[in-house]
């Protein structure tokens, strides 16, 4: 038996997680665990009781961390503290411990229609001290109109996009690792429209070389890129991954099982609950209606 201290445990909990996790992941935690653990890192293992945890939440809540940040690091220590199980280091669990209910939500930007229609209508940004064009503007299109995670966005192949499919089967994180997405509903298909399927013909005839779509370097250089374009043409500041809070936001009036399975969704997740198996020909009628949607928006005529 080894009577482990937290901070001999946690070296251990990512030294293993290093051997098969994406280092996004273990980095995460890691930094939950220097910014926010780590003052229990001398506590013997078997020494510990859930409050232990609950202060962790508490001290970040009082600093002023979102829900979702308090979630994460929630999580971490639960994650943390199963692989103790597994060692037989300790039978504790921190089912009980809570986040505050007035926790903050972390505040989520979308393009409002005239800021889509800017986005539509102007391909010109600003690099290395003059205007010119943006030759990631088909990428940013693509995205607001079929909601994909800046990861999946930059993973796409042309072999994935079968004329009207496109099948999502990868995602590349921020450290340019490919992964097989976010959760068990990441690999999905979804149909392409006029729209969705003219911005491709476009992003094609810029002549671009090798297998991806977008032939985007990384998401960093999407933000930037991105967060130059917006500040060029008079956009507020969104980001990449905000793009998808748009597409969610303007193609709200789906079936609740069109939306989740557009976007790959969980069951968990709020965007709608899903129960039943898709009907042949739902996909392709939400692309029509997504693209009903969408020039109602760049149109104005909305309401």
């Amino acid at each position: 038996y080894e009577a482990l201290n937290v901070q001999q445990a946690f070296d251990r909990y990512v030294s293993d997680k290093k051997e098969y996790a994406p280092k996004c992941n273990w980095r995460m935690e890691q930094s939950h665990y220097d910014n926010w653990i780590k003052p229990l890192a001398k506590k013997r293992i078997e020494d510990l009781v859930p409050y232990d945890f609950q202060k962790i939440i508490n001290a970040g809540y009082k600093k002023g961390l979102s829900r979702k940040t308090l979630s994460n690091i929630r999580g971490t220590c639960t994650q943390f503290l199963k692989f103790c199980r597994l060692n037989n280091w300790t039978a504790l669990t921190i089912t009980d411990i809570v986040i505050p209910a007035d926790a903050r939500k972390k505040e989520k930007h979308i393009l409002q229609p005239q800021h889509l229609q800017i986005l539509f209508a102007s391909s010109e940004t600003f690099l290395n001290g003059k205007a010119c064009f943006d030759d990631y503007i088909y990428a940013y299109r693509f995205q607001v109109l079929t909601g994909l995670r800046p990861g999946e966005l930059i993973g796409l192949k042309w072999s994935d996009i079968d004329d009207f499919v496109v099948h999502v089967k990868r995602a590349i994180n921020r450290d340019g690792e490919i992964t097989k997405g976010k959760n068990e509903n990441a690999l999905r298909d979804f149909y392409l429209n006029d729209m969705t399927r003219g911005i491709l013909k476009d992003q094609k005839n810029l002549g671009k070389k090798g297998p991806y779509v977008f032939a985007i370097n990384s998401s960093i250089t999407l933000l930037k890129r991105f967060s130059k374009y917006c500040a060029h043409n008079g956009i507020p500041h969104t980001t990449p991954y905000e793009l998808r809070h748009t597409f969610v936001s303007m193609a709200k009036n789906l079936s609740e099982g069109q939306l989740k399975q557009i976007v790959g969704h969980s069951k968990s997740m709020d965007t709608y609950g899903i129960y039943s198996h898709n009907v042949d020909g739902d996909l392709e009628n939400a692309a029509k209606q997504l693209e009903q949607i969408f020039n109602s928006y760049l149109t104005g005529s909305e309401n």
